[in-house]
């Protein structure tokens, strides 16, 4: 697969301090295609420090192996555990910094609309999204194991991204009757 066959490249992040997914998705027209996924595994670094150089640096790696024209990043959803929370926040914020330091613009997406987005369930589990995913975009099963849930989270919010850009904007009509009787009164029947 050559970069230069698709139009436009999204480039999706699952932050984590453990396991960081990320998904690559190409556009070609109107099909969107994987064109590649995987983790950044993260546990055999102690220090959380080196966990988040770690994810800037393969991040920016992804980057520039890919040339994404845009990110979709999902954004940290609200936990119990604040040090988590803080931890992941960490992660997220040095991914798109990494983006950001090459250009790329950044989308977030909580993860209930990355959901609906795939699967029309924004409480889908993480299995229900990599099987929609796989049959969305055509991915042989034996890609996918079982840490590919962070790297299909990751595609799952690229292709969010591109369901949602993608869309006609609204048109600019009316906002009621009110409002279209004053813009047109040559339009009033009396």
């Amino acid at each position: 697969m050559n970069l230069k066959d698709f139009d436009r490249i999204i480039i999706g992040i699952d932050p984590g301090t453990n396991v960081m997914g990320y998904g690559i998705l190409g556009i070609s027209g109107r099909t969107p295609r994987c064109v590649a996924l995987g983790v950044i595994k993260l546990s055999r670094f102690e220090s959380h420090y080196l966990r988040l150089r770690r994810i800037y640096e393969r991040v920016q790696s992804l980057v520039e192996q890919y040339l994404p024209d845009e990110m979709a990043i999902e954004a940290p959803f609200f936990g119990k555990n604040v040090q988590s929370m803080l931890k992941l926040g960490r992660a997220q914020g040095v991914a798109m910094a990494a983006a950001l330091s090459r250009d790329v613009p950044i989308t977030e997406y909580e993860p209930r609309k990355i959901k609906m987005a795939i699967t029309g369930n924004g409480a889908a589990s993480k299995e229900q999204v990599q099987e929609m995913l796989r049959r969305i975009l055509n991915i042989p099963r034996e890609r996918l194991d079982g840490e590919a849930l962070d790297a299909t989270d990751a595609l799952g919010a690229a292709l969010c991204h591109y369901y949602e850009s993608s869309r006609p904007a609204a048109a600019a009509g009316p906002k009621s009757w009110k409002d279209f009787l004053a813009k047109n009164p040559d339009r009033l029947v009396k």
